[in-house]
């Protein structure tokens, strides 16, 4: 049995099976990306339901663990050399466990270094955009009279997807394969329509981004991923 006793987490959110991988999480587009790839590779896990409230990502259990106060996190009991290593970041995540399993980061390291390319752009690029256009519709912002930091990150918002759907005017998959790129990447779009931003940004004007995710969720393993951990507890 695998000792996790070294991650003070594990006392609020207590492993069932200590040799799993243990998922801290939340159903956002980040939280879903690592349930995701960890259906589409077929690893042993378990999911811990980490809300966004402070109780939760700011309590000194999940901190521990990631002092960015972030979901996703995780332990993998079978890290390096065998030893538990601990991670955030879900771009981080999704690298490593490619790298773990040698699944969906391609087959070549050229493969690789254009899935990575790709994964980059969400992260820095697409995911940060989308999130601020959703605050700035949906939450707080979108009472500001104000409309230029709505503005102005629907901008980008439409600049991003044009490159988006120029990338996948040939292919199915956003480098070649389907790939932990993709993972990234699918859930941010859909976030638009829980902002309700799609029209904001010119959705219509690029059916073959409908296409791409119409094909992502209807993966068997994004269908389960998409609500692990569920919402409600």
């Amino acid at each position: 049995m695998a000792d996790l006793s070294d991650f003070p987490i594990t006392e609020r959110w207590v492993p069932q099976d200590p040799s799993k991988l243990q998922l801290f999480s939340f159903p956002t587009p980040n939280g879903i990306k690592v349930a995701i790839a960890l259906e589409e590779m077929g690893l042993p896990y378990e999911a811990h339901r980490v809300t966004l409230s402070d109780a939760d990502v700011k309590s000194d259990a999940f901190l521990s663990l990631n002092p960015n106060n972030k979901i996703p996190a995780i332990i993998d009991p079978d890290g390096p050399g065998g030893q538990p290593i601990g991670l955030f970041e879900s771009g981080a995540i999704l690298l490593y466990l490619g790298e773990k399993t040698g699944k969906l980061i391609g087959q070549t390291a050229a493969d690789k270094a254009v899935i990575t390319q790709w994964l980059m752009w969400q992260m820095g690029g697409l995911g940060p955009m989308l999130g601020q256009l959703g605050f700035f519709a949906k939450f707080a912002g979108a009472e500001w009279e104000d409309k230029r930091p709505r503005d102005r990150f629907a901008a980008e918002a439409r600049r991003l997807l044009n490159v988006l759907s120029g990338q996948l005017q040939d292919r199915d998959w956003i480098a070649g394969e389907f790939s932990i790129a993709d993972i990234a990447i699918a859930p941010w779009l859909n976030a638009l329509t829980y902002y309700g931003t799609r029209d904001l940004v010119g959705w219509d004007d690029h059916p073959v981004l409908q296409a791409y995710l119409d094909r992502f969720f209807a993966r068997p393993a994004v269908e389960r991923g998409k609500n692990i951990p569920p919402r409600e507890g």
